[in-house]
């Protein structure tokens, strides 16, 4: 068997392999890519109410005080933390959910975040959150991409291969990064 056949099938199989985590990345680079525009992760929806005044005048909010009006939005009365960064507003910090609350007039503004469905695991994997053994997997799957990408190069022969068209977009594919890294730099 000659080595373009164990080119072939070393590039057909890894492909194969690969394709579903492929999926992943690009899907999860794409969404990662703009997050200027958006949060890929997180759905952030604020929502706006009022409770009737809190507070007649400016004071520390006490852990107690804090529950009520966490009860009067019907959010629980459990909260992780509270800051009071004025004697007249309060915010209050709880899983997903962080509360601004104007004591005087009892205006409030919730900005409740929930997971995207998808798009937060496969930001999850991509940002290598998990760590530990999920680092040596990709490690590992960035390795089989190199080798996706230089036995790729001998798939075809002649005119359309590596020694013909192929490199031409072999020198662009090196050429467009440059070319950005010269402009941004």
């Amino acid at each position: 068997m000659n080595w373009r056949r164990w080119n072939n099938i070393i590039h057909r199989d890894l492909g194969y392999l690969c394709f579903g985590l492929t999926i992943i990345y690009v899907i999860s680079g794409v969404a990662v890519n703009h997050i200027q525009d958006w949060n890929p992760t997180y759905k952030i929806e604020k929502v706006k109410s009022n409770i009737g005044p809190v507070l007649s005048h400016g004071r520390l909010v006490t852990d107690q005080e804090t529950r009520e009006i966490l009860k009067k939005l019907g959010v629980g009365t459990g909260f992780k933390k509270k800051f009071q960064p004025s004697p007249d507003s309060i915010k209050i910090y709880q899983e997903g959910n962080i509360i601004d609350v104007e004591l005087l007039t009892g205006n409030v503004v919730q900005e409740q975040a929930s997971k995207r469905p998808f798009l937060f695991q496969f930001n999850f994997l991509h940002l290598n959150h998990p760590k530990k053994l999920w680092t040596w997997f990709a490690d590992l799957y960035a390795l089989c991409l190199g080798i996706l990408a230089v036995t790729g190069l001998f798939v075809l022969r002649g005119k359309k291969g590596i020694t013909g068209r192929g490199a031409w977009l072999t020198a662009a594919g090196f050429i467009f990064p440059l070319f950005f890294l010269w402009l941004y730099s």
